[in-house]
């Protein structure tokens, strides 16, 4: 039986709830716990707007040639920037996961010390779907100079390889041994110290870094997470549908964070502070419109309240912009043109800070 109650009257009707509606009426929700405010209209163009699929085909598609095109430039125009100044090599390597060939830029001094005599980094590109760009140039430049060897992984999901690389996107997930085994692959060069590994990224990449070094086992005696993703819980709900599609139509999540707890826990670097167990640092941007300050804050006042001794934290307070989002890329601001450093005193400060980071714990 179903009630309807109007002017102080209670009339009993025994007519089913589905033939009272109006034909295309939205049914009311009952009151009460989970329950809704009454008959509301739908809004169908409000509902497509919210719309999430769970299924990996519906992962955002691109223009992949032009993408490999784009890539293809880009190669040439680093050999073209490297001449005379340090060895620029594309590689390949495997993935511990074991599925997978890595592609990965290999930045080398033109005249090695000797073996063992050379400490090394893998440094990680940021984007939901990202790659290795030419405005790290001027950065990579400088730490070849000083005798680090850099190695830039273009792991699962990266740009610029084709629709298989680029659909097997595994964010939080295999794109971390992918870049972990990065280290690996510079362990076979004879004039790599492999007790003097370190790891840098940048936003996407900040994330990457901070899952690497909070995992139990890992090579890297340092690490620096550069405006990091650190919350993929409130990271979604933020960002909105538009973004969460990106995340939900993943093979190996296929889900939103109330469908997939465990995995977006899993996969988000704040809820595994507690693992480092080597020198950090950390800088973020008050004015950054990608990593959102209400987002980088969390991971900057975890690490200062749990792990003090172990992490160096610097909050920059709306740093000069950057060439994107705001504060999100202050200290990674270069003229593409000429592929020299554009600075700010925000970013001398940042590098300053980073290569001093990298002489007290990787030797250079």
């Amino acid at each position: 039986m179903f009630a309807l109650v109007a002017a102080g009257a209670s009339v009993m009707s025994s007519t089913p709830l589905a033939e009272q509606q109006s034909a295309g009426q939205q049914a009311a929700a009952p009151q009460g716990r989970g329950g809704g405010r009454g008959n509301q209209p739908f809004d169908e163009a409000r509902a497509r707007q919210l719309y999430v699929s769970n299924r990996h085909e519906d992962h955002p598609p691109a223009n992949y040639q032009a993408q490999i095109d784009e890539k293809a430039k880009e190669d040439a125009r680093y050999v073209e920037a490297c001449k005379g100044i340090m060895e620029c090599t594309k590689i390949t390597y495997r993935s511990s996961v074991g599925d997978m060939d890595i592609p990965a830029y290999l930045f080398q001094p033109l005249k090695k010390d000797g073996p063992r005599s050379h400490p090394a980094m893998v440094w990680v590109h940021g984007g939901v779907h990202g790659n290795w760009s030419i405005s790290y140039f001027p950065f990579v430049r400088e730490a070849v100079a000083k005798g680090y060897v850099i190695i830039a992984p273009e792991y699962r999901g990266s740009t610029g390889y084709g629709e298989k690389h680029y659909m097997a996107i595994d964010y939080g997930g295999y794109e971390i041994d992918d870049t972990i085994s990065a280290a690996d692959y510079l362990k076979t060069l004879p004039h790599i110290d492999p007790d003097r590994l370190g790891m840098m990224g940048w936003s996407h990449g900040g994330f990457i870094t901070l899952h690497s070094v909070f995992r139990e086992k890992h090579p890297f005696k340092a690490a620096i997470a550069m405006v990091p993703v650190t919350n993929l819980f409130f990271r979604l709900s933020y960002k909105g549908p538009s973004y969460q599609r990106s995340f939900a139509t993943m093979e190996r999540v296929l889900g939103l964070p109330f469908e997939k707890r465990e995995i977006y826990k899993e996969r988000s670097p704040i809820y595994h502070v507690d693992k480092l167990q080597v020198p950090l640092l950390v800088h973020v941007a008050t004015n950054d419109t990608d990593v959102n300050f209400e987002e980088a804050e969390q991971i900057i006042d975890a690490l200062r309240a749990r792990k003090p001794t172990l992490s160096e934290t610097k909050v920059y307070v709306n740093p000069t912009p950057g060439p994107t989002s705001v504060g999100h890329t202050f200290n990674r601001r270069t003229n593409v043109q000429t592929l020299q450093r554009d600075d700010s005193p925000e970013q001398i400060e940042s590098w300053n800070l980073v290569w001093a980071f990298w002489k007290k714990h990787l030797g250079k």
